[in-house]
């Protein structure tokens, strides 16, 4: 059987016709697949679902509104991005209309259910690519994200969500929801596969404009911000988050706790305040002219948000820019923050009686996050046992700042999550290859001064068989690589790559004797690498020996 037979033969047992609002044929579909495989590229072979809020040329885009549904002609740049690579597209899935929840509910295509548990809600508003990841429907799906609507769905299905920096994926061929906070989102089953459609997404974008990521992994030794409360969080989902902290403390995370109030105050202005009217600016003149196909609760909140003025705007991004001084003060001098996913599993019979409430309590972990222009990553993290006896899949979301996002994905490896040595900024980001012999070396008493500008440890290389080391009188003791061809060795040492700019200050702060200049490699490349000046390197005591 092949791989498109077996998905279809998978769609059809499970009977979740909410998932998808539009599903190609099996023929086509299989056409394309075989195109992918022959064709080659990181994603060959790789199925996709795409959010239906987001261009898929040829197939109706219509976030969750059939009276609102057009047919695009081209693709959206994030879709042609991973189509390039090899992705083969089957459908466009349910969501909650224009993108307004986190529950997965409001849709007149029907509720988006959750994987495990059919008396449960997906999460949204990316609920049926979350659930088509899920289920085994896609090996990769397209999300969007405002409020955390790339998130929390992957935090109760138990899936990798990542959620880039705002801009860093173009949002062109995507129905906005609130277009100044907008992200262009990916689920997949493990971080692997997430980074490597991420990085075909931003790879397409090329250089980008609004500002290149610097920091390429975290510090050797990370400090992590956490909660110093958990407001709706139960003992259960209390004790679930202590032992994803605990793990973070084990892997080496320095772990201390902060005021969420800043940030949970910001969550409340994305609805509660003038902020909302930015989805009366995308969608509201449809919605004034009413339709039966409209989802009330929907409607409702779009409809309200145009009582606001644009002073009444003003006001609240001034106070958002006064929250965000406070919480970036709370933050401090922490790498990333740690917060639960979602901070429940509600039931739909619990939607269907507070939708409003529920919905907002999903966000408490969440909403604030492209408000304050931070990046995200949703991982699982586990089991929670529920009072009714089931369990619940519990997550975990890593928050850093904008341009930050290869700093999540190293410290995603470090709590477990299988990851790719380059995570995918650095698909755009100029990097630079540098060559350490000594105390730089991982371990050693000067790693800190790599690892805190963000640089990432590559592997072990060996020199060409010309060079030798002598040791040079500094604090602490360093080697001097002298190159000699006549009577020298190969030498072992490290590769590590930073930004241009890391490299830059690097050097700026490199006493002397030391120097960076060309080294050969055995594989005779040449890189950048440690040397030493000539008086220093002929004053030094011979190293009889390859390693330092």
């Amino acid at each position: 059987m092949s791989k498109i037979d077996d998905i279809f033969g998978r769609i059809a047992a499970a009977d979740r016709p909410e998932v998808f609002i539009t599903l190609r044929s099996r023929d086509e579909v299989s056409a394309d697949f075989a195109q992918s495989v022959a064709g080659g590229g990181p994603l060959a072979g790789m199925v996709l679902a795409v959010k239906d809020n987001v261009d898929v040329a040829g197939l109706p885009t219509t976030a969750a509104c059939p009276g609102y549904a057009y047919t695009p002609d081209v693709d959206a740049p994030a879709v042609a991005a991973l189509k390039a690579a090899g992705a083969v597209v089957i459908g466009k899935t349910n969501l909650d209309q224009f993108a307004t929840g986190l529950v997965g509910t409001r849709s007149p295509y029907g509720a988006a259910r959750d994987s495990r548990r059919p008396d449960r809600i997906s999460g949204g508003s990316s609920s049926g690519s979350a659930v088509a990841v899920a289920l085994g429907f896609a090996d990769i799906a397209i999300g969007t994200d405002t409020a955390g609507s790339g998130r929390v769905p992957a935090g109760l299905q138990g899936i990798v969500g990542i959620k880039p920096t705002v801009g860093a994926i173009s949002t062109d061929g995507v129905v906005p929801a609130c277009a100044s906070y907008d992200t262009v989102t990916i689920f997949a089953a493990t971080l692997d596969l997430a980074d490597a459609a991420m990085a075909a997404m931003a790879g397409a974008r090329g250089p980008r404009p609004f500002g290149t990521p610097t920091l390429l992994a975290a510090p050797e030794r990370p400090v992590v911000a956490v909660p110093a409360e958990l407001p709706s969080l139960d003992d259960n989902w209390r004790a679930a988050f202590a032992d994803a902290v605990s793990r973070a403390e084990s892997a080496g995370l320095v772990i201390k706790t902060i005021d969420l109030s800043p940030f949970l105050a910001a969550a409340k202005l994305l609805y509660d305040d003038a902020l909302v009217a930015e989805r009366y600016d995308a969608v509201g003149e449809y919605i004034d002219g009413g339709g039966s196909d409209l989802d009330p609760t929907v409607a409702g909140i779009i409809r309200s948000a145009n009582r606001f003025g644009a002073v009444d705007l003003l006001r609240a991004h001034r106070k958002l820019d006064e929250l965000r001084e406070l919480a970036m003060t709370e933050w401090g001098d922490a790498t990333a923050l740690i917060v639960p996913t979602a901070p429940m599993h509600p039931t739909l019979a619990d939607v269907d009686a507070d939708p409003v409430g529920v919905n907002s309590r999903m966000g408490t972990y969440t909403n604030f996050c492209n408000l304050f222009d931070l990046c995200g990553l949703a991982i699982p993290s586990g089991i929670v046992d529920e009072t009714d006896g089931s369990q619940a899949q519990f997550g975990i979301t890593l928050l850093a700042k904008a341009h930050e996002d290869a700093v999540l994905v190293d410290l995603a490896q470090r709590l477990g999550a299988a990851s790719p040595a380059a995570s995918w900024p650095e698909s755009v980001a100029p990097t630079v290859e540098l060559a350490v012999f000594g105390a730089h070396m991982s371990g050693g008493p000067l790693t800190h001064e790599l690892s805190d500008r963000g640089a990432r440890w590559v592997g072990e290389v060996t020199t060409a068989p010309s060079y030798r080391l002598v040791a040079l009188s500094t604090t602490p003791p360093k080697p001097g690589l002298i190159r000699d061809p006549s009577d020298g060795r190969a030498i072992q040492g490290e590769i590590w790559t930073l930004s241009p700019s890391a490299l830059g200050s690097f050097l700026a702060d490199l006493p002397s004797p030391m120097m960076l200049g060309q080294v050969e490699l055995s594989d005779g490349r040449w890189v950048v690498g440690f040397g030493c000046a000539a008086d220093a390197g002929a004053a030094g005591e011979p190293l009889d020996r390859d390693r330092w």
